[in-house]
């Protein structure tokens, strides 16, 4: 089985204040995330390895974004998220 088939995955926007390193402007950017949250019960086809897996999964979140433009008119360089990390337990 898949862990895909543990997880609801939905994608989900939120702000995070940055610095462009180019520039040296700080303004809030949206950063896309895939949210995985562990469904209520295992599949009904699992067995019993998947439903040891099943419940040692957890809920979490994954950065969907690696750069990002800066806002700054004059700047408009693409650049690396460094401050964030790229995957969250929720």
């Amino acid at each position: 089985m898949e862990e895909r088939e543990f997880f609801n995955e939905t994608t989900e926007a939120k702000k995070a204040r940055l610095t462009c390193p180019y520039c040296r402007a700080e303004a809030e950017y949206g950063v896309q995330w895939v949210v995985r949250r562990k469904k209520a019960a295992p599949p009904p086809r699992a067995d019993e390895t998947d439903r040891a897996r099943f419940a040692k999964a957890a809920s979490y979140m994954v950065r969907r974004d690696d750069k990002i433009a800066c806002t700054n008119p004059r700047c408009r360089k693409m650049f690396e998220i460094s401050g964030l990390q790229s995957v969250v337990s929720l």
